[in-house]
């Protein structure tokens, strides 16, 4: 069985005892950096093989996977933080697993734009979760489609990114459009910014942040 476990998106007590437990029985834990899960897995007396399993890998390494877990072998895949799969490695692997016949479970855990969509005050009763937008290709003609967007819309962003984001959400959404943005989020210094896009760039201009963050901005109204 492939099982994809959640952990916490910073707050080691966000770890649920099925994820702790899944992860102790299992034979062998894929990883996204393995450097990153250390901490983790030490942290919780989890002592098993662990195999990096990140974007630049998954390609070659799914069929190798496949066997191990034909062969009988439970295998649990963590990304970095939050839930495998969502803007992380893992669609591949369950997708070749479900076409094998493997059975898969997906423990209910720890996501980033969760909380973030609820602390927004946005509606949340209908939303689209974009995560990272395209770098380059792509971009335009996404923030160009996702104009006329009427439903809340979600994106991950980096900091260095983070005011050229703002800037184009302001050309492709209008300067008055409600937004969010949370970084931190379950950590020390956890902060959500609601307001304008204006008033959010004039913010993040004066007050340049560290983390990783989530970008909520209101659908388009009148449609």
């Amino acid at each position: 069985m492939l099982f994809l476990v959640p952990t916490p998106i910073g707050n080691l007590e966000d770890m649920t005892f099925r994820a702790i437990r899944i992860l102790k029985e299992s034979d062998l834990i894929l990883a996204e950096d393995t450097r990153t899960s250390a901490p983790l897995l030490k942290h919780f007396g989890i002592e098993k093989k662990v195999f990096a399993h990140h974007q630049h890998n998954e390609h070659k390494a799914v069929q190798e996977i496949i066997k191990f877990l034909k062969q009988g072998q439970q295998i649990a895949l963590i990304s970095d933080a939050g839930t495998p799969a969502i803007s992380d490695p893992g669609f591949l692997l369950v997708r070749e697993a479900i076409r094998e016949g493997i059975e898969i479970q997906c423990l209910p855990g720890a996501t980033a734009f969760v909380p973030a969509l609820v602390n927004s005050g946005l509606p949340n009763d209908r939303f689209c979760f974009e995560g990272f937008l395209p770098v380059k290709k792509g971009r335009q003609t996404r923030l160009t489609a996702l104009a006329n967007e009427t439903r809340t819309m979600i994106f991950y962003e980096s900091p260095h990114r983070l005011l050229k984001t703002i800037e184009e959400f302001i050309h492709y959404f209008g300067e008055e459009r409600q937004a969010s943005l949370s970084r931190e989020l379950s950590k020390l210094y956890e902060e959500t910014v609601r307001g304008t896009l204006t008033e959010l760039k004039a913010h993040f201009e004066a007050n340049p942040v560290k983390g990783e963050f989530v970008f909520c901005v209101a659908g388009r109204e009148g449609k």
